[in-house]
């Protein structure tokens, strides 16, 4: 055998090539071989923008002495997560069946057949912090191998079981109120309403807690729920997690006050908090919220442009140093600044010693103002770092996490004013849907330089539903929704498991692992289990289709039995209020200005409807007429009457707040 990723598409395979280990990619072949060969296989699984994964590639893949070891013993398999997240979901829900931490790059040993009995994340190349060294650790599984197939036989068979056990759906009744309730006070205990986010170290976005949170205040009027988002948003957007010269947000921070960040730029994620920063300036306008939008769509444009799309990730590290290309010297600071060096630090600090390891992360200590003295600073500064070596970049598109940028950018486009936005995204969708598009209406989940190289995933194929219905209502482009139904039609016979919910992978994909994952708890981002549910009654409220709210109350009901496991999927959550409380608003011809109001609603329970676009006889406005532009206002059911000025509009979608409720 021999190393085979020079081969591959994905950048970071492409990073592994010249390991001295004999990395083989996923599927058949590499299968067959272990099998062939009755050697166990070593799974590694990591990412492009992984810090970790660059130190264990550097101390263990890149030593001569511990690939020999993984040569004798092992057939080993790099896998990037990201272009095979349903492989990461099922490894990493196997890692935390035996009672493990998770993590990356997530380092799996497995049966010739793809069945895991052994886990870990990092391990040093010498025993240090308290772990084993990775030399050690190869030489114990191959022994255990070869003298002790009886009790990995036994692992096997027990972590079979409770692989089965998540994957399978738990029928029950659909989320209703009181769920909501508790959901929504377990959410808010959870809250550091000092720093923001959840409490503790380390601190992620969690955008699918928040977006629940979110909703359940045009839901409750809890007060909490919504300054929970706000909090959120105004700490993370004056902390270190975000770029305050180039934009976008850090994927997270190691401490619990937003300074630190673990320096990776993702693209789901800032596509989720330029959604939320949307939502939040709809609800309170906020200048800080305006000026991190734009700053992040600009690092999008700018940084993140591949393909016609955007590229996944920007790395860490540069030069072998994680954050070098981001970080400062208060002196380096100064001879750049000059004269305004004190003004600038009075509102980002630049203290002598720096505030971490000896270098300065910049924040924003100061309140949000006398942007015209500081923009010219930051750009300053920015153009200085741009001689910097910049980190390297994932420019693999992805079909999902662009799919969350479009959406992102028709929201915010509408509530900033900004119909640049709106029209970029519909090129970029346009463009995925070229390069990843099936005739079958299938989505391919990862391109390369105009290369598919990865098959297509349910979260794909639910983002782009969901990217196409926003399109559709910011324009009001039937071509939009003719598309969301044809992927819809692809999904549910590709997917679709006969039990109203999915699969993650297609019926017909050849290289999937042992156990077909249903996943519906969502991470950093939405699983597609969630997008689905949404997609479902956004589609109802939007036709007035009864099959659709029957799809919906089956996805739903699926996963309804559990409902300590629907804490971890408030995407469910957030589609149940969707599907009982949405907001239809039907404009008729003529009443652009009562649409563009609705459209640049805080309420995310909204959706909106040109009058004559084929409602169904069960939708409530349907066969209602009005002479001029008008809007009807749809809850539960029941249109109120007509109204004429954007005014009224946004008194009808207005929910009253009520501080402390809950």
């Amino acid at each position: 055998m021999r190393n085979v990723l020079g081969e591959a598409a994905s950048p970071y395979l492409r990073q592994h090539e010249h390991n001295p280990v004999h990395w083989q990619v996923w599927g058949p072949v590499a299968l067959e071989a272990a099998q062939r060969l009755n050697r166990p296989i070593l799974l590694s699984i990591g990412y492009a923008a992984c810090h970790w994964c660059h130190v264990m590639a550097h101390e263990s893949f890149e030593n001569p002495e511990i690939a020999a070891l993984m040569n004798a013993h092992f057939v080993n398999i790099k896998v990037d997560r990201e272009e095979r997240p349903d492989l990461d979901q099922l490894y990493m829900g196997a890692l935390h069946a035996m009672g493990e931490q998770g993590g990356w790059p997530l380092t799996m040993v497995l049966t010739p057949k793809g069945e895991p009995f052994w886990g870990g994340t990092y391990f040093p190349p010498a025993p240090r912090f308290g772990r084993p060294g990775f030399a050690q650790v190869l030489q114990a599984l191959a022994t255990a191998w070869e003298q002790d197939q009886t009790r990995i036989g036994e692992v096997v068979q027990g972590l079979g079981q409770a692989l089965a056990t998540q994957a399978a759906p738990q029928p029950g009744d659909t989320p209703g109120p009181d769920l909501l309730d508790s959901a929504r006070a377990a959410f808010l205990r959870a809250m550091d309403w000092a720093q923001g986010g959840l409490s503790g170290a380390p601190k992620f976005p969690n955008i699918p807690v928040f977006g629940f949170l979110w909703q359940e205040y045009f839901r409750t009027g809890d007060a909490r729920a919504a300054e929970a988002l706000h909090l959120l948003l105004e700490r993370m957007s004056m902390g270190g997690i975000y770029d305050h010269l180039g934009g976008g947000y850090a994927r997270y921070a190691t401490d619990d006050v937003w300074l630190v960040p673990h320096f990776e730029k993702m693209l789901y994620d800032n596509a989720l908090i330029l959604e939320m920063l949307a939502c939040a300036h709809a609800h309170r306008p906020n200048p800080l919220y305006a000026a991190r939008a734009r700053e992040t769509v600009g690092w999008l444009t700018r940084d993140m442009a591949a393909d016609g799309a955007f590229a996944a990730a920007e790395d860490a590290d540069s030069e072998g140093e994680e954050g070098k290309f981001y970080v400062w010297t208060r002196d380096e600071a100064a001879a750049v600044l000059g004269a305004e060096a004190d003004f600038f630090a009075s509102h980002y600090p630049l203290p002598e010693g720096g505030n971490w390891e000896g270098h300065i992360i910049l924040e924003r200590s100061a309140p949000f103002a006398d942007e015209a003295r500081l923009a010219p600073l930051r750009v300053r500064l920015f153009a200085h770092r741009a001689g910097r070596i910049r980190p390297a970049r994932d420019d693999k598109v992805l079909a999902d996490w662009n799919a969350l940028t479009i959406a992102a950018l028709v929201r915010a486009g509408l509530v900033f004013g900004e119909p640049g936005w709106v029209e970029l995204a519909g090129r970029v969708f346009d463009s995925v849907l070229a390069a990843m598009g099936q005739t079958d209406g299938r989505i391919a989940h990862a391109s390369r330089a105009g290369v598919v190289f990865a098959h297509g995933l349910l979260e794909d194929q639910a983002a782009m539903i969901r990217a196409a219905l926003r399109l559709y209502q910011a324009r009001g482009d039937t071509a939009r929704l003719d598309t969301a139904l044809r992927i819809l039609a692809a999904t549910e016979r590709y997917f679709g498991d006969e039990q109203g919910a999915f699969f993650m992978a297609a019926s017909d994909a050849r290289d999937t692992p042992p156990v077909r994952v249903r996943a519906a708890q969502d991470g950093p981002a939405y699983s597609g289990i969630s997008l689905m549910a949404e997609n479902y009654a956004m589609l109802f409220h939007l036709t007035g289709e009864a099959s659709y709210r029957a799809k919906a109350d089956a996805l739903l009901a699926a996963y309804g039995g559990r409902r300590d496991r629907l804490m971890g999927a408030p995407g469910l959550l957030v589609a149940a209020d969707l599907l009982e409380n949405t907001a239809c608003v039907v404009v008729t011809d003529g009443a652009e200005a009562l649409a563009a109001v609705a459209l640049a609603s805080p309420d995310p329970a909204m959706v909106l409807v040109r009058a004559g676009e084929g409602l169904s006889p069960g939708h409530p406005a349907y066969g209602k007429t009005v002479s001029g532009p008008a809007a009807f206002i749809c809850r539960g059911g029941v249109c109120a009457m007509p109204v004429t000025t954007p005014d009224e509009v946004r008194a009808l979608l207005r929910r009253e707040e009520k501080p402390g409720a809950g």
